[in-house]
This record gives structure tokens, C-alpha cells and sequence, in this order.
């Protein structure tokens, strides 16, 4: 088997020399701030070994990641009954984009875009308080993660809250078409706090390890969701985890993933790792620049795409 510390050490050392990082997600204040010279990546393995390479204990927003945590919530709320009021399908278009909601009669093409992920944590904010709903993925994280130094960073979710008209829009047009069920301040202002979870590399790869495990949480030896349900999340991360950039993500890299704007991207090998990798320079996509070229050379050494073949 390769040397998976020897690699990771080889991979921070190239990112580190590299010299176009992307540019950092500025159209949010607060993530405008952060220094693209990070970078850092994490794999824990379903053996229990962890392995880690660069700035792995620097804390960053994981905006769009957390798409990942509030399905699961919501599908053990609800059930397959969450995808009447959501699709399946790869969007094709950016991830704030207001195109097909028009078409499509208020219905987002899939949970991990803007509209989408609004819709979900309307059907978290179901019978709670914001913060009731708030504090259930908060504490939900926590858990998958096994540290309940986990937070929200409310400086983030503020800045989030003041730029983001995008987002209003989308909320007050699903609205319009009777897609979204409470008042469009609440349901966004939960959304933003999701998205305002801070964590490191660490942190997010043992929190993405349930889903590496067929469901279950290797701590606590329980179901966390069924293991057909922790197929079909892999699935959608795979198809829809990257907006746009989606297709490319799966030629490239060949495992589900999900990025998230403040430069961090959740990886899953099923049955064997969680990764997490963060270079907060951001492709034209939306997608970390450099975690998704660390994520491309880390899965070719490895072998770990699911499209490989296996000895």
C-alpha cells in the first residue's frame, strides 16, 4: 500500500509553491479576510488511523459543506418526502443562480445549491424556533464529529445576512410558488447560520466519516442514517456536490464531494476515508482551487477513485 503520510507531506509541499491560489470568496466580507496561502487536508481512515498534512488545525467557515449535515437532519425528519419539494438532479448552473426556479415551478434542481439547501433548512425550522433549529445541526456536527468545541462563527452569518440579496431572492420566489413554508427572514437566517459553522480540516473529516462507514458512526458503533441512505447522499455529492463544476470534479478526482465557498471540500471513499482538504482560493466555479487539485493527485496515488479498477 502507498505511504498516505509521505503523500500528504508531498502535497502540502506542492501547494505550497504553487502561485495562482484562486481568489478568496470576497463577495462576503468576512471570508474576503482570509489568507489564501493556507492550505491543509486530513484523512481519516475507516480503520481508525488519521493522517494530516499543512494547516489542519486552522478553523474556516464551511459554508456549502454543511449542505451535507442538514440533508441528513432533514431526510431523518421527513423521509424520501423531502424530494417533492427538491430534485436530484445536477443543476448546470451556478450555485446562486435563479434561472430554473422560473421553469421549474419553485422546485431546486438538487439540496446542495442555494435554493435547495433554503428549502431544507425551512423543513428544519418545522415546528422550532430559528435557534431550536440552529442548535440541532450545531449539535448534530458536534456529534458526527465527536468535539463539541465545534461553533458558528456569528460575525460570518452576519456578513452572509448583509450581502446576501441572491439568496433573498431565491427564498421570496420559492416562496411565491408555496415551496417554502415559513416567513423567508427565518428560514435565511437559519440557513446562514449552517453555513457559518467553523471547523478544520480535522474536524470536518471525522464529521464526514459516518458516511465513509455505510452509515454508522465509528464511535458510538450506531446508525447515524441507514446504509441506503448514506449511498444515495454519496451519490448526490458525487453529481451535485460541485454546482457547476460537478462533472468535472468526478473526471478529475472520481469520489462524492461537497465544497463549501470558504475553500474547504469534504471527500468520501466508501469504506475506506473521510477527507477533508481547505485552500480558501476559489476556482471559477466556486470550488477551492488548490483542494481540488490536492484532492485529483491524492485519489490517483491511492487509487481511490470509485471508478478504479480494484485488485
Amino acid at each position: 500500500m502507498p505511504d498516505l503520510d509521505q503523500i500528504l507531506q508531498e502535497i502540502a509541499v506542492e501547494m505550497a509553491a504553487e502561485k495562482d491560489r484562486g481568489r478568496v470568496a470576497s463577495y462576503i466580507p468576512e471570508l474576503g479576510k482570509v489568507d489564501a496561502a493556507q492550505f491543509g487536508i486530513a484523512v481519516a481512515m475507516n480503520d481508525g488511523r488519521v493522517f494530516t498534512a499543512g494547516d489542519v488545525q486552522k478553523a474556516f467557515s464551511i459554508q456549502s459543506i454543511s449542505k451535507v449535515f442538514s440533508l441528513t437532519l432533514a431526510l431523518g425528519h421527513v423521509g424520501d418526502a423531502l424530494w417533492r419539494r427538491v430534485g436530484r438532479e445536477p443543476s448546470g448552473n451556478p450555485f446562486n443562480s435563479i434561472v430554473q426556479l422560473e421553469h421549474e415551478n419553485g422546485i431546486p434542481r438538487n439540496p446542495f445549491i442555494n435554493a435547495g439547501a433554503i428549502v431544507v433548512a425551512d423543513i428544519l425550522l418545522e415546528g422550532h424556533e430559528p435557534k431550536e433549529a440552529i442548535g440541532e445541526l450545531l449539535r448534530f456536527v458536534q456529534y458526527l464529529a465527536d468535539d463539541a468545541s465545534i461553533h458558528i462563527d456569528r460575525s460570518v452569518a452576519a456578513s452572509e445576512k448583509a450581502t446576501g440579496f441572491r439568496n433573498a431572492a431565491l427564498a421570496n420566489y420559492m416562496r411565491a410558488f408555496g415551496n417554502l413554508r415559513h416567513v423567508p427572514e427565518l428560514t435565511l437566517g437559519v440557513y446562514y447560520h449552517f453555513c457559518a459553522v467553523e471547523m478544520d480540516c480535522l474536524q470536518l473529516a471525522r464529521a464526514g466519516r459516518f458516511l465513509a462507514h455505510g452509515g454508522r458512526h465509528p464511535d458510538a458503533g450506531h446508525s447515524v442514517v441507514s446504509g441506503e441512505r448514506a449511498r444515495r447522499i454519496n451519490a448526490l455529492m458525487l453529481t451535485c456536490g460541485h454546482y457547476d463544476g460537478s462533472g468535472d470534479f468526478a473526471f478529475r478526482v472520481g469520489i462524492p464531494g461537497k465544497s463549501g465557498v470558504g475553500g474547504g471540500i469534504l471527500g468520501i471513499v466508501p469504506g475506506v476515508a473521510s477527507l477533508a482538504v481547505w485552500s480558501p482560493g476559489l476556482n471559477e466555479n466556486g470550488n477551492s482551487k488548490l483542494g481540488s487539485r490536492a484532492l485529483e493527485i491524492l485519489a490517483r496515488r491511492m487509487n481511490w477513485s470509485i471508478f478504479a479498477p480494484r485488485n
